[in-house]
């Protein structure tokens, strides 16, 4: 059957798929699924230049229902498969999608390599703070005395914060929003596609289902309330002490002006000049 009329969004999606989607009732995913929608249209990118690459995880699920070119990989390994993909297709966007603990934990390693290398793709990680599809075992970004299904007494590991792990690692571009502030995200994932280097967008996600319930804020209206108070603009945060801060977390744009080669574009002219060695039997 033929859909007349549609949305822009729905010229991005695969809409004989199997929709509704496979993510709870209240979860924050499909608002970040448009969010990227809204910034390669609003770019005019064409939808058959771009590849969504994700791992393993509720958010991972992502590629099921876009009409890119999409790729649905093993847990953790999503930055691998996108590089190998912009080395072989430099021209392409390519956006990764990936949770807190597919990027985090089993792919911190490629995570961290990803930045060092300034390769031009854009990851979005979408962070709810729990392994969401596989039950609720702690991540890496579940907040101190945060409950689990694997931590029933609350967390007691330092979390992780993505957004100071990619600046540190060498990211080019690093902002983060929340679901709450869904435009924003918007524009800051348009700002990353349009960035040449390694962008990571951090989206906080709610989680009503797992972490919201386990955590006292199973209400999906309630979770987006609470990042509303929780989520503090970095100019503001800056000026605040250690004990205003307990509680809350920065968003906004916090590396955006660092210039640095782009991996690609660094390993084609070596390649090039390899060529032109063989090329004069060198």
């Amino acid at each position: 059957m033929e859909i007349e009329n549609v949305s822009a969004e729905h010229e991005y999606l695969r809409i004989k798929k199997k929709f509704p989607t496979v993510w709870c009732s209240g979860c924050g995913i499909g608002s970040i699924m448009g969010a990227i929608i809204r910034a390669v249209d609003e770019l005019d990118i064409n939808k058959n230049n771009v590849a969504l690459v994700s791992g393993i995880g509720c958010s991972s699920r992502m590629p099921i229902y876009v009409d890119f070119n999409t790729l649905h990989t093993t847990h953790g390994r999503a930055l691998p498969f996108a590089t190998g993909i912009k080395m072989v297709r430099s021209d392409m966007k390519i956006i990764v999608v990936s949770g807190d603990g597919d990027a985090m934990a089993i792919g911190g390693n490629h995570f961290i390599h990803a930045c060092r290398r300034n390769i031009d793709i854009t990851m979005v990680v979408i962070n709810n703070y729990i392994y969401g599809m596989t039950g609720g075992q702690v991540s890496p970004t579940t907040p101190l005395g945060s409950y689990a299904h694997t931590s029933p007494y609350g967390s007691i590991d330092p979390p992780f914060d993505a957004v100071n792990l990619a600046s540190a690692a060498g990211a080019s571009y690093v902002a983060r929003a929340t679901n709450y502030h869904i435009v924003q995200a918007a524009k800051y994932i348009k700002k990353a596609l349009g960035h040449r280097g390694f962008s990571m967008v951090e989206i906080m996600s709610n989680c009503p289902t797992i972490f919201g319930r386990l955590n006292g804020t199973k209400d999906p209206v309630g979770q987006l309330k609470l990042q509303r108070e929780q989520a503090v603009p970095i100019k503001k945060w800056e000026k605040m002490s250690e004990e205003e801060r307990v509680g809350k977390f920065p968003i906004g744009e916090f590396v955006t002006n660092l210039t640095r080669p782009e991996y690609s574009q660094v390993y084609e002219k070596m390649a090039q000049q390899a060529r032109e060695e063989v090329k004069n039997g060198k």
